[in-house]
């Protein structure tokens, strides 16, 4: 019985410690409860929200690029993907493949692509079969949907440029993030899929602007991060549009007078400096870019030895040849070196020390005042004048009238060219300069190069009367008047009474640049700048003519020009690489452009 109280004994105190046990581990089983419920209730419902909520970026309408007039060069358009969702298809994904393959046009290589995505995904997330599929694509899908389920078709917006290779350089174009984007930029668009950016010419200077701000989605996901329902959505807010200078038309009007020809040609406004066309031929077409270029199309853009990828008309330099001799004329007349009385006798060649420089015409042209050196283009007069001008003077008016700079256009590649002077010769070749190299100079030869934009900003500036603008794409509402340069006019007037004889002179080097269907007179100044020399051999094997040689060793041809000549309002400067002659190939392209501009009346 002693034995049995004892039992019991043990057995109510060690249920009492059980028991006191449990009592313990609920008061802080409530305690936590309590902590974690109304101490930091907020916290984790947050937390819960955070799971059950999730976030999507809305990729806003790119801003549009316009002309002058308000016409769409990039713009976007209707966008259909074809997307697929693993989980509701029937069947192996293998066999949807093959079937859709042909309706598609879908390679092994792009197969391989879209079982990686699907296997890289959760199988309720779309992965993309295609995109910007034609209407044809989108029908033939349509018609055969109830074969294929989990196959969808969604409409966005895609970047497209409705004049292509027109504005191809220029505008740029847009493509998709690369790896360096996203460590140059912690933009949050840039982390969407799909997401395209400026990759060249505007679309990559204004990039920031033309893009916009993004919009939200918020939805409900479930455990496994399905999508239940939408909750709110903010759309984004359209980028800004960039409205140019350049008109459309005679955009077009100027690319298309080159022809087969490679080259390029600007046209200002001569008192604003506003680039109303700006081309680059050949070109190429900047929709191909958009969702990737494919290696043949990139292989034929890049083989082609006519590059039509170089936007020749801010980064391609070249001897400005005798269009130069405007600079020359008018930093001697400047300086008192000539006036219009001032003659040399052409005799074909002239001598300097053991060297003889020839004149195009080896025969001479004879007698010559300034107006008649630059209707003849006569090298001996202005091999005369630049010697005894000097290479300083020369240089300093270069710079004066815009040669030697790189203008605020918003384009990459823009080069300086060159203006030699003595300065430059001994920091970059180590070396004094010479007499003979001033010759050379004296009509855009040896070290001398000028784009195109450069060229044609000097001519403006001559012929504007002496202001220094400066060419820009951006239309300026209320622009400050362009600051003089303090040119004499008379010497303005000699100067371009010399340009008007080349075109309307008798003998002029660019008759055929007069207007065909119009009374309006232009001016302007030829330039042929040789490429290589025809050697003795290929001389006894016949080649004798520029023409006679492969296309990329032949002379390269420049005119300049500006209409009307007694109140101007338009310049335009071209160059045709390997085009052979000035006053044969490149006048009449000008020209054409100039007789355009008139025509429109652009304002």
């Amino acid at each position: 019985m002693k034995k049995s109280n004892e039992k019991l004994r043990i057995l109510l105190k060690r249920s009492l410690v059980l028991f006191s046990a449990n009592i313990f581990l609920f008061f802080i089983l409530v305690g936590r409860l309590y902590y974690l419920q109304i101490y930091q209730g907020e916290k984790y419902a947050v937390l819960a929200d955070s799971n059950r909520l999730s976030t999507r970026l809305l990729v806003p309408p790119r801003g549009s690029i316009n002309d002058r007039n308000g016409v769409e060069l990039a713009t976007n358009i209707q966008n259909f993907q074809a997307l697929l969702i693993a989980e509701q298809t029937r069947g192996s994904i293998d066999n949807l493949l093959q079937e859709i393959a042909p309706l598609l046009s879908l390679s092994e290589k792009d197969k391989a692509r879209i079982k990686k995505d699907i296997s890289t995904h959760r199988r309720f997330v779309p992965v993309k079969i295609k995109d910007n599929l034609s209407w044809n694509e989108v029908a033939a899908l349509m018609i055969n949907n109830y074969r294929w389920p989990g196959l969808i078709i969604d409409q966005g917006l895609i970047r497209y440029y409705p004049f292509g290779k027109y504005t191809a350089h220029p505008l740029g174009y847009v493509g998709s993030v690369s790896e360096q984007d996203l460590q140059n930029s912690d933009a949050p668009l840039l982390q969407v899929p799909g997401f395209k950016i400026g990759k060249s010419g505007f679309e990559k200077t204004y990039d920031e602007s033309l893009r916009g701000t993004e919009g939200i989605l918020k939805y409900e996901v479930n455990a496994y991060g399905r999508i239940m329902r939408e909750i709110e959505k903010t759309d984004g807010i359209k980028g800004s549009d960039l409205d140019l200078t350049i008109d459309i038309r005679l955009q077009k009007a100027a690319f298309d007078a080159f022809g087969d020809e490679a080259g390029a040609a600007v046209v200002l406004d001569v008192h604003t400096g506003e680039i109303l066309a700006f081309v680059s031929t050949p070109a190429f077409d900047p929709n191909l870019f958009v969702d990737g270029i494919s290696h043949k199309n990139w292989n034929s853009l890049r083989n082609n030895e006519k590059t039509p990828l170089t936007d020749k008309a801010v980064s391609g330099q070249y001897s400005p040849g005798s269009t130069f001799k405007i600079v020359v004329a008018l930093a001697a007349l400047e300086a008192g070196i000539i006036d219009e009385k001032t003659t040399y006798n052409c005799t074909g060649r002239m001598q300097l020390g053991n060297h003889l420089f020839h004149c195009w015409r080896h025969y001479g042209h004879g007698k010559q005042n300034l107006v008649e050196a630059i209707k003849n283009s006569c090298d001996i007069y202005f091999y005369e004048t630049a010697l005894e001008l000097g290479i300083e003077k020369i240089a300093a008016m270069s710079r004066r009238l815009g040669l030697g700079q790189v203008y605020d256009l918003g384009l990459e590649n823009q080069k300086s060219g060159v203006i030699p002077d003595k300065k430059w010769k001994q920091e970059k070749l180590k070396a004094p300069w010479q007499q003979g190299e001033t010759v050379i100079a004296g009509i855009g030869q040896g070290y001398v190069l000028v784009t195109p934009i450069q060229l044609v900003t000097m001519l403006s500036r001559v012929v504007n009367g002496g202001y220094a603008v400066s060419p820009t794409f951006i239309k300026r509402k209320e622009a400050a008047p362009a600051e003089p340069l303090g040119i004499s006019e008379k010497n303005i007037a000699l100067v371009k009474q010399g340009m008007f004889e080349v075109v309307n002179g008798t003998g002029g080097t660019a008759a055929r640049a007069k207007f065909k269907n119009s009374d309006i007179k232009i001016g302007g100044k030829t330039g042929t700048t040789q490429v290589r020399r025809i050697s003795l051999k290929e001389r006894a094997e016949g080649i004798k003519k520029d023409e006679d040689l492969p296309w990329k060793y032949r002379n390269h041809a420049w005119f300049m020009a500006y209409a009307p000549h007694d109140n101007p309002r338009y310049a335009v400067a071209v160059i045709v690489e390997h085009g052979r002659s000035g006053s044969g190939v490149a006048a009449p392209i000008a020209s054409k452009i100039l007789e355009e501009a008139i025509k429109l009346d652009i304002r």
